[in-house]
C-alpha cells in the first residue's frame, strides 16, 4: 500500500509541474509591448489544406522589440501567412514584402494593458483550476485506498503533502502572474 501511496504523490507533484508549465507557456503568449516570436505560437496557416503552426512552414524573429519579420520557406506562403494574421484575434496588420510578411506592432493603450492583464489573470485562474482538480483526484484515490485497507494515518500524511504541493504550485502561479503583470503595465 505504502508503494501506492507514493505513485499517487509523485504522479500528483508530476501533474502540477505540467499545469504550472503550461501556465507558464500561455502567460509568455501574452504580449507584454515588446514583440516576441512566442506571440505566434497560436496562429495556424493553411499549408496545403492542413492547419500547421506558423513556425513550421517559416522562421519568426523579432528584429526589435516593436516589429515581427515571418519568412516562409516557400514563397507561396507569403498570402497564407498574410491571411491567417488578418483573421486571428491578434489585432495585427501584416505588410507583406518580396520574401518576408512584416508586423509593426503598435504600442499599447491603457486600456489594452487592462485587458490583457485581465487575460493574465483569467489564465492564472485556470491554471490554479488545474492544480486543484489534481489534489481532488489524487486525494479521492487515496481515500480509495483506505477503503482498501491502508492505514488512516499513512492516507492523512499523503493528504497533507498533496495539500503542501498545491499550495507551493499556487505561490508559483501566483508569482508568474504577477511578474507578468508588473511586465505588461510596464511603460
Amino acid at each position: 500500500m505504502d508503494e501506492e501511496i507514493q505513485l499517487y504523490l509523485s504522479d500528483a507533484e508530476e501533474s502540477m509541474a505540467k499545469a504550472l508549465q503550461h501556465t507558464n507557456t500561455e502567460l509568455s503568449r501574452i504580449r507584454a509591448g515588446k514583440a516576441t516570436p512566442a506571440m505566434l505560437d497560436s496562429l495556424r496557416v493553411d499549408y496545403y489544406g492542413t492547419p500547421t503552426p506558423v513556425g513550421q512552414v517559416a522562421n519568426v524573429s523579432a528584429p526589435d522589440a516593436r516589429s515581427l519579420v515571418i519568412r516562409p520557406w516557400e514563397k507561396n506562403m507569403l498570402g497564407e501567412i498574410s491571411k491567417a494574421i488578418k483573421n486571428s484575434d491578434l489585432g495585427l496588420n501584416p505588410i507583406m514584402d518580396a520574401d518576408s510578411v512584416r508586423l509593426n506592432l503598435p504600442p499599447m493603450t491603457e486600456e489594452r494593458r487592462r485587458d490583457l492583464v485581465k487575460q493574465v489573470k483569467n489564465e492564472s485562474e485556470s491554471g490554479k483550476v488545474r492544480i486543484r482538480g489534481i489534489r481532488k483526484d489524487v486525494n479521492e484515490s487515496l481515500r480509495k485506498l483506505q477503503k482498501e485497507g491502508a492505514s488512516e494515518d499513512a492516507i492523512k500524511d499523503a493528504e497533507a503533502k498533496v495539500q503542501k504541493y498545491t499550495d507551493s504550485y499556487i505561490v508559483k502561479i501566483d508569482d508568474a502572474m504577477s511578474k507578468k503583470e508588473a511586465e505588461i503595465m510596464t511603460i
